[in-house]
């Protein structure tokens, strides 16, 4: 997808990456974020979210999400997160494919 098109399909909602991407990138321990659609039996996809962090930060899966709650719809709110750098395009284009391949790898799939 295109810039802020990039939708993710989860339990018969639409999540707009960009929109969480946002979201998790106001808090100051986040130096980037991508959020994809991961391919999930219950839910269609799992709304997936890369953080890499600041240099010297520390976050867990739960903290991000306790971050995000009460900004954003219970249903954008990621299930899995999995901290890592962030690939980006020359043109600052998160390089959704490859982050895929890390979340995956990071969950343990």
């Amino acid at each position: 997808g295109r810039g802020g098109n990039y939708v993710i399909n989860t339990g018969g909602e639409k999540v707009y990456s960009e929109e969480v991407e946002e979201v998790i990138k106001s808090n100051p321990k986040a130096r980037d974020v991508a959020v994809i659609g991961i391919p999930d039996d219950k839910w269609g996809e799992a709304v997936t979210a890369i953080v890499e962090l600041n240099p010297g930060e520390k976050a867990t899966e739960d903290g991000i999400r306790e971050f995000c709650r009460g900004k954003i719809a219970g249903f954008k709110i990621p299930k899995n997160v999995v901290f890592h750098k962030v690939a980006r395009t020359g043109h600052e284009k998160i390089m959704r494919f490859e982050m895929i391949e890390v979340a995956l790898k990071g969950m343990g799939k």
